[in-house]
């Protein structure tokens, strides 16, 4: 069972474990006052690492192999020199990319030793095959006819922030893009299949919305036993697939809010998964002021409010999409809050324990 919450943040990255008789608490630190975007640690060699935001310096990425007691910099995904302009800004113009963000830092399969998937805004997916070493951009995406419609959400510019290798094919890769959709490969990134049917977008024109090119997928996450299954946490709202991705169904009926960033699904059990949500669109803010995680243990059929140890009023936290966790026992969860608050819960949400109220802004939790 996992036992340590690793937790990036605006300024640092911190390590939480357990402490007799005190429950969980922040046990150390790295990269204090930089701005951590990402952390991972890798299952197959317990390598960690971390994403590193510096703004007029750029992104860096920095690994582990002694459990973060030292880091040491690795290549950072980049965009070709010379690549023609192929992003387009909100104002209509196309310039060249360059990585502002590492917004997706995942592993490949137990089978694909040094294999490490990096998506960034602006909608660039990299592949290094070496540990982090060096990384190549998978051109077969980002020269993908459909990648010139999506856009920035949030951000100014599109950003690929979820990817998820099948655990019965590393072959298979799921990425979730805003805005573009859902995207598909079956042959390690050889070809690309934008899955998003389904799925509805309210900010487009109508006769647009149920493009699926042009989603806006917050977060995509996969029932480990089951990967057909996955759930999003979309722009507008909570959706649902069982065939891989082929078709997309809305989960409507959801109260108090159907709006978040965040989602996690339990490993062995595809119905269950758990929601931190907030209100849509100008507000930005949990429902009545009030910090709670939603849980659905009959696939979005029903609810539950779970607010147990969370604050009840004058509350006004966001959770960003990576700032929720499960761990691979499926009872242990954490998330975090653009507040700086951060709570775990060891009961698959039943309750919850405050670890601290004033952490620097939360962007990411990872269970090792």
């Amino acid at each position: 069972m996992s036992d340590e919450l690793l937790v990036a943040t605006r300024k640092g990255l911190f390590s939480v474990r357990p402490s007799p008789g005190r429950g969980w608490v922040v046990q150390g630190s790295s990269f204090l006052g930089s701005n951590v975007s990402l952390v991972l640690q890798d299952p197959r060699d317990q390598a960690r690492y971390a994403a590193l935001n510096h703004g007029h310096f750029g992104v860096k990425l920095h690994r582990s192999d002694d459990s973060g007691a030292a880091w040491k910099e690795i290549a950072t995904p980049a965009f070709p020199r010379g690549e023609p302009p192929g992003v387009k800004t909100p104002m209509g113009e196309t310039i060249a990319p360059a990585v502002s963000l590492i917004w997706a830092l995942e592993p490949g399969g137990p089978d694909q030793p040094g294999r490490l998937w990096c998506g960034t805004i602006p909608g660039g997916l990299f592949r290094s095959d070496d540990r982090g070493e060096s990384w190549e951009l998978v051109r077969s995406l980002w020269d993908h006819p459909g990648r010139l419609e999506w856009f920035g959400g949030g951000a100014d510019l599109p950003g690929i922030h979820s990817i998820l290798v099948d655990p019965r094919d590393s072959r298979r890769i799921v990425l979730g893009v805003s805005c573009g959709g859902v995207w598909v490969s079956a042959d390690d990134g050889a070809t690309w299949d934008c899955r998003a049917t389904g799925m509805r977008a309210s900010y487009m024109p109508p006769e647009r919305a149920m493009d699926p090119g042009i989603q806006d997928p917050h977060r995509v996450a996969l029932c480990r036993a089951r990967p057909d299954t996955m759930w999003a946490q979309h722009h507008n709202g909570i959706f649902r697939t069982d065939d891989g991705g082929a078709s997309w169904r809305e989960i409507t009926d959801v109260r108090p809010s159907a709006f978040g960033f965040a989602v996690a699904v339990h490993p062995d059990s595809a119905d269950t998964a758990w929601f931190v949500p907030g209100v849509s669109d100008e507000h930005r803010l949990p429902p009545e002021g009030r910090v709670i995680v939603t849980r659905t243990r009959d696939g979005g059929k029903t609810f539950e409010v779970l607010d147990r140890g969370l604050p009840r009023e004058h509350a006004y936290d966001l959770t960003f999409r990576h700032a929720l966790d499960i761990d691979p026992s499926g009872d242990r969860l954490g998330f975090g809050t653009t507040t700086g608050s951060l709570w775990v819960s060891l009961d698959q949400g039943d309750s919850w324990q405050a670890v601290s109220q004033h952490l620097p802004p939360v962007y990411a939790v990872r269970w090792c």
